[in-house]
């Protein structure tokens, strides 16, 4: 019975999906200990945690939250790939309205009803006329950062920066020693989690993106629950576009959440979401995010030459695909049961 049991914990393990995606997380960090032997110094500077730890938590955020409402996206079997052009809208809005001299708690207002918005824009596009979500999400993602620099363009401005205490609180604060962005993060993710989890929706999604015509004959309303992951994607890009703004306190339609949209679905992809559609793993999700920062910041204190970077990420990220592949996971528990 022993015996059985020892073979059948590490079958689970090996067969489940959570464990590559957390396993390179645990490679990665351990390697960073080697590389920088004051990696895992965590230090109060100015009434905040500082260090190597705290940096990829706190710099993963935006991608984590654009990835979150990519993984309800991507799970009505689509795509969301204007992002980032969405972040950049959200900025020139913050900006434009900052500089009209709106309340600043009602220029967040606008900036998240900016997302909402460009998320309306796309689901319509998707779920009314029945486009292809990599086309639909492509025209604005090709013409979003044009409408952020034409915004700018409304007072004359060229990359305008403002002063907000309140927005670049939620970026750049702290509480209790820890970012406030953190806390933002935290709000969010449980707020969806609960949204999906606790309620029909997160079946309804993963039904629409298993077989959207068998979910239409269970009664399960497709084209409106398509619409409505669109419009939550747009809003946490929004979110993120609020963060990335708050931070450099600059509208910069040109690079701010540039390639966000390709980090986000890594991100998904390597927490176990399935470009087919059907399945959502919110959790899974941030521990991608998580894995694409720790592996950027490793290679940042590496020392190696900037050329390299992308190469290295794109090759570490396809290996945690291919060991979260069927074929591989069977090829390593076939190795388990033959005793090596």
């Amino acid at each position: 019975m022993a015996e059985t049991a020892k073979e059948t914990i590490p079958q689970r393990i090996f067969s489940s999906r959570a464990i590559w995606p957390l396993l390179a997380l645990a490679v990665i960090l351990i390697a960073d200990g080697f590389i920088s032997p004051g990696f895992y110094d965590i230090r109060i500077v100015e009434g905040r945690l500082f260090g190597n730890l705290i940096d990829i938590v706190y710099r993963a955020v935006p991608t984590a939250l654009v990835a979150l409402g990519m993984a309800l996206v991507i799970g009505t079997k689509g795509i969301d790939l204007s992002v980032g052009a969405i972040a950049a809208i959200v900025g020139a809005v913050i900006a434009w309205r900052i500089q009209a001299g709106d309340p600043h708690v009602l220029v967040l207002f606008y900036a998240l009803g900016a997302g909402i918005l460009c998320g309306i824009w796309n689901g319509t596009l998707v779920a009314m006329l029945g486009i292809q979500p990599i086309i639909a999400t492509l025209i604005l993602m090709v013409s979003g950062r044009g409408i952020g620099m034409l915004i700018n363009g409304i007072y004359g401005g060229t990359d305008p920066s403002f002063q907000s205490a309140f927005l670049q609180g939620m970026s750049t604060g702290s509480i209790f020693y820890i970012p406030t962005r953190l806390y933002v993060f935290a709000m969010l993710f449980l707020l969806l989690w609960f949204l999906v989890r606790r309620t029909a929706l997160g079946l309804f999604i993963e039904a629409t993106g298993g077989n959207a015509s068998a979910s239409n004959l269970a009664g399960v309303n497709a084209r409106l629950i398509t619409f409505t992951v669109y419009v939550i994607s747009g809003l946490m890009a929004a979110w993120a576009g609020v963060i990335l703004t708050a931070d450099t306190h600059t509208s910069d339609p040109v690079s701010v959440a540039l390639y966000i949209e390709l980090d986000a679905i890594l991100a998904v992809v390597i927490g176990g979401g399935s470009l087919a559609g059907g399945r959502i793993y919110l959790g899974m999700t941030v521990i991608g995010a998580l894995v694409i920062q720790a592996l950027t910041t490793s290679i940042l204190i590496s020392g190696l030459p900037p050329e390299y970077n992308l190469i290295i990420k794109a090759m570490v990220v396809l290996f945690v695909l291919v060991l979260q592949s069927e074929n591989a996971r069977r090829g390593v528990m076939a190795r388990l049961k033959r005793g090596v």
